[in-house]
């Protein structure tokens, strides 16, 4: 599973330059569900951590109880995925 989830975090941002080379207007879809992914990952880690503070809860494993939503696996799985296309887009201009 570990060397899928590697593989997947290298390969998926890969065809997203390629296409986005083909289609200009990708650019702007990507752009837009990073912005939805941020919004999305930020508000689910405020509400939570607000959520610890006002319950007064210092057990560790509420917070961590974040990951089981999968909202927010899936906001942060794109957002990882879009960091390393940037990342290819830097590097293949220069």
């Amino acid at each position: 599973m570990n060397v899928f989830l590697v593989l997947i975090s290298i390969l998926i941002p890969l065809p997203m330059y390629f296409l986005r080379k083909k289609w200009d207007k990708l650019y702007f879809i990507f752009n837009l569900i990073t912005l939805v992914s941020t919004l999305v990952f930020g508000n689910i880690v405020s509400v939570s951590i607000h959520q610890i503070i006002k319950d007064k809860t210092v057990f560790m494993t509420n917070i961590h109880a974040i990951f089981l939503n999968p909202f927010f696996l899936i906001a942060g799985a794109y957002l990882g995925i879009y960091i390393i296309y940037q990342l290819l887009n830097v590097t293949l201009k220069s």
